[in-house]
């Protein structure tokens, strides 16, 4: 929680319970009462034991993910917790009185009548409180998530302008946007996080056009965000492995290349398979090369004729930038993995 929101919080727990306490002081002041020591005493403890259960209660409610759920699930539980905070409020007050012998009796019938009309006159008080703390984020939450669709609306927008030049599958895009609108409403944070990964993705994108190399942890980057999407659509039935020597770090690759052979490992590949699979991403030195590998379960099927999206031009690229020592292959090994290798020289005068 923000800092500013925090000391809100506390702002208005000691000035709205101190405001009842004032007003009791002035209720007491129109019945002609003195304003006697135990009547401070008494006060103190009210507005002590108040914010105290309170705050619990607020911790409670946040802990168990109460403010996610909707109004008809959330109501229940909070009822019952006003239940136990009125009556643990009670019990509270009871406790400091008798600690500090402001008691006026002390008979067992009268501290059962007394815990009863305590619990009750607590309630008038705690349920309010609850309602206003409960409604107040369930209205912010409610924004969240409507800033939330309108960030997905102007992605949706930005992509139809530049589907034509990206580098991804458009059969993505829409998937992950579909898998974002599932965690709006079940998990927010992780909704937003997936925003800024697709964000990353589609920048890198239209990026791309403009740079003829990147280095190799950029992309790397881009296409660990790319496979954070794909598993809130897969779950378990994604595994992915980095075998990546830090060394390889800083070579120069094209960009998006990486990240089309894993997406072309994602939809020719583990979609295909009813238990899921492995993409694993070897990054290495091999002899004068730096050697890319992505293995996925699967078979190779029409990839090898370039049916993939991207593998057709995947070689060209290659050969374009660094000449006819680069080079592509895609062949299926194990009886059920497709490896995709590149070859990249390395500059031997740097």
């Amino acid at each position: 929680m923000p800092k500013n929101a925090n000391r809100y919080y506390w702002w208005c727990q000691i000035s709205g319970w101190g405001f009842l306490a004032l007003v009791m002081v002035l209720f007491s002041s129109t019945l002609d009462q003195k304003i006697t020591q135990k009547l401070v005493g008494f006060l103190v403890i009210f507005v002590f034991a108040g914010i105290l259960t309170t705050h619990i209660f607020r911790e409670v409610i946040r802990r168990s993910g109460w403010l996610l759920l909707p109004v008809e699930k959330a109501l229940p539980k909070l009822l019952i917790g006003v239940l136990l905070i009125c009556v643990a409020d009670s019990l509270i007050r009871f406790a400091f009185i008798e600690a500090l012998d402001l008691s006026t009796s002390k008979s067992k019938m009268d501290f059962i009548s007394r815990l009863l009309a305590t619990t009750f006159e607590n309630g008038l008080l705690i349920i309010p409180w609850t309602l206003i703390y409960y409604f107040y984020h369930y209205i912010e939450n409610s924004r969240r998530q409507q800033l939330d669709t309108l960030k997905l609306e102007a992605l949706v927008k930005e992509l139809e302008l530049k589907t034509i030049k990206a580098h991804i599958n458009p059969h993505f895009i829409f998937n992950a946007l579909n898998s974002i609108r599932a965690l709006v409403d079940e998990n927010p944070v992780r909704a937003r996080t997936a925003i800024t990964e697709l964000s990353n993705i589609l920048r890198s994108s239209m990026q791309a056009e403009k740079l003829e190399t990147v280095t190799f942890e950029k992309e790397l980057n881009i296409v660990k965000d790319y496979l954070a999407l794909e598993h809130i659509r897969f779950e378990d039935r994604l595994q992915i492995e980095y075998v990546i020597d830090e060394d390889t770090l800083d070579q120069p690759i094209p960009p998006m290349m990486l990240q089309t052979l894993v997406e072309n490992a994602i939809k020719h590949g583990i979609s295909k398979q009813i238990g899921g699979g492995k993409v694993k991403i070897v990054s290495d030195f091999k002899d004068n090369y730096h050697e890319l590998m992505i293995q996925n379960t699967g078979y190779l099927n029409g990839a090898r004729n370039g049916d993939g999206f991207g593998l057709a031009s995947t070689k060209n690229r290659l050969q374009i930038l660094f000449g006819q020592k680069a080079n592509f292959d895609i062949r299926e090994i194990d009886g059920n993995t497709v490896e995709a290798r590149v070859l990249i020289p390395i500059d031997m005068s740097k």
